[in-house]
């Protein structure tokens, strides 16, 4: 009974991470999104604006003017990529922001919506504009890909089956309820959600080699910059089933089976590598 209710459980879960509601036009799939751009894109900027309110941003230095240039540029392919296909409106209710931001922490974000921070603590490894470029590419690809507004769909589909599990298990003593419970919460993170970030990880990949290579960043400098990255990490990362992101090593492999369709597409747009 424990086997059939979890394993109901997951395969509900599973079925609505496919669940499929818009195509999104740089992945080519259908996209689990139940929050619009009108609902995410209002918090999103709030949140943002009080960050940077409670952070020091870095204006006027040749690397803030190197985060915003990149960003640009980034912003710049992203929307000759979309007018080829005639998708020009997806990008309606963007507000395109690049902020360089101090911070020891190695890590940069796109809240939904374009809005860009880059910590100065990453700027060490990504050395010059491709390595930037990589890392820009890849946040902005989250963004365009509606990574945040699908994680958090799926985050509600998972507590709305956690209830339907509940519900059902309801008729069994409280320990074993509570058995049922703690094997859904481990079985739906590791079976489904995480596998779910990390391919949006891979994702993002994908779209941000694209975006840098139209933008005119050789995509091959990607590699260079995620093998500095591995080094800084020294090998401290956790075991990838158990993580959101891919682990190094997988990601670099990716990486390197997917530079050839970046350069390709940046070829429709006269860049050539």
């Amino acid at each position: 009974m424990k086997k059939y209710l979890v394993k109901s459980g997951l395969v509900l879960l599973g079925a609505g991470l496919v669940f499929s509601c818009a195509t999104n036009p740089f992945t080519g799939k259908k996209n689990l999104n139940f929050v619009s751009n009108d609902q995410i894109f209002p918090a999103a900027f709030q949140q943002y604006n009080q960050f940077l309110k409670e952070n020091k941003v870095i204006s006027g230095t040749a690397d803030a003017n190197r985060v915003t240039n990149v960003g640009q540029k980034i912003k710049s392919a992203a929307e000759r990529y979309l007018n080829s296909i005639g998708q020009s409106k997806y990008l309606e209710g963007y507000a395109w922001e690049y902020k360089l931001v101090e911070s020891k922490e190695v890590n940069a974000w796109c809240m939904p919506g374009g809005k860009i921070v880059v910590y100065s603590g990453i700027l060490p490894i990504t050395k010059d504009e491709a390595g930037l470029a990589t890392v820009m590419g890849h946040e902005v690809a989250h963004a365009l890909a509606n990574h945040g507004a699908q994680r958090m769909s799926a985050a509600q589909l998972q507590q709305v089956v956690g209830v339907g599990v509940a519900v059902a298990a309801g008729g069994q003593s409280e320990s074993t309820q509570q058995i049922i419970g703690q094997a859904y919460g481990l079985g739906s993170t590791v079976g489904v959600m995480l596998p779910f970030s990390r391919s949006h990880e891979s994702e993002a990949d994908e779209i941000g080699l694209t975006l840098m290579a139209i933008a005119g960043y050789n995509p091959e400098q990607a590699i260079a910059f995620w093998e500095r990255m591995s080094a800084k990490a020294g090998g401290n990362a956790p075991p990838e089933i158990l993580s959101t992101h891919p682990s190094d090593a997988t990601r670099i492999a990716n990486i390197r089976k997917l530079i050839p369709k970046a350069k390709a597409n940046a070829k429709k747009f006269g860049v050539n590598f």
